[in-house]
């Protein structure tokens, strides 16, 4: 086994770590168990600097209340900095170009967390840069929410493998990562979303390749009722996202026959677990007693964002 992990660990070093589908189910595995590791270290008042004097590059192009703190209290803790670096200060792509930025950033940095919107960014980013890229968050996925949610199941049920997700909601960032390690760690999902805000199609068929070989399955349809029926765990995010206030009245209309309630609830496991990636809006995409009631992990979710990205630093920075 350690030597599978010294061996796992050596296939990281220097990765990009842009989306969940780049990794494979024991990569996947490896930096879970690692996660874990570092949070018991942390817990125990235990000292590990395995970054001691780098330097992460933190660019901001969306705000963030727990990718930020997370990460710069992340590299701190592995004895690094960051450095908070925003969008407007940067002019990403606009006054210099993304090749250019990425080339200058690595003279300085050792590694680059990038938030923004468009995912075409992130991968020209990886592209031009020589150090380690993380994609904090793009429209299109957001991978580092999705492994410290998968590090929370596995700490509350022992097992990923053969679980299944219910996720009710917008098709969006989220549910195309939780997709994309659903499939490659084993685990049934099950999504149903209003017509017209389907997860992309390109990330359901490549997901469906995935499950061939883990064994796992996905169902993406438009029934809440059917995607919740025997969830071990039920994940709902907010209908609008940022970017998308405008479209607020309208989504709450198209969304309103998909509130994960008391009613709908009933229909999972009865040793379900509520999940939500936060912010949260109570009374629209979930009732507070689902949220605020003794299955909900919300919290156990947004501390673990703080060890899965320890986990990814220390695993592709070192």
């Amino acid at each position: 086994m350690q030597a599978v992990n010294e061996e796992l660990a050596l296939s990281l070093k220097g990765r990009d770590f842009l989306m969940l589908v780049d990794f494979t189910k024991d990569e996947l595995q490896y930096l879970i168990e690692l996660a874990i590791d570092l949070k018991k270290k942390q817990k125990a008042g235990e000292t590990y600097h395995p970054l001691k004097g780098k330097t992460l590059g933190m660019i901001f192009e969306k705000s963030s209340t727990r990718t930020r703190v997370s990460f710069e209290v992340g590299i701190y803790q592995l004895g690094g900095q960051g450095l908070f670096l925003s969008g407007n200060d940067l002019q990403l792509g606009r006054g210099e170009t993304i090749w250019d930025t990425a080339q200058v950033l690595s003279r300085y940095l050792d590694g680059i967390m990038i938030r923004t919107f468009a995912h075409r960014k992130v991968v020209e980013l990886a592209r031009g840069a020589t150090i380690p890229v993380i994609n904090g968050l793009t429209d299109l996925s957001h991978p580092c929410q999705a492994l410290a949610d998968f590090q929370t199941i596995y700490e509350h049920k022992g097992r990923l493998e053969g679980l299944k997700m219910a996720y009710i909601g917008d098709g969006n960032n989220v549910v195309h990562s939780l997709m994309m390690g659903a499939a490659k760690l084993g685990m049934h999902m099950a999504i149903a979303t209003p017509k017209g805000y389907e997860p992309d199609a390109d990330i359901v068929e490549q997901t469906k390749a995935n499950t061939l070989d883990s064994g796992s399955t996905l169902y993406v349809g438009y029934d809440p009722k059917v995607a919740i029926a025997d969830a071990d765990i039920i994940y709902t995010d907010v209908w609008a996202s940022m970017g998308q206030e405008a479209e607020q009245k309208e989504r709450e209309l198209a969304f309103a026959d998909y509130q994960v309630n008391d009613e709908l609830v009933k229909l999972a496991k009865k040793d379900y677990l509520f999940m939500h990636c936060l912010p949260a809006h109570r009374g629209e995409e979930v009732t507070e007693s689902v949220i605020d009631g003794d299955q909900s992990i919300i919290f156990d979710q947004a501390e673990n964002r703080l060890h899965a990205q320890k986990a990814i630093m220390a695993a592709i920075m070192s």
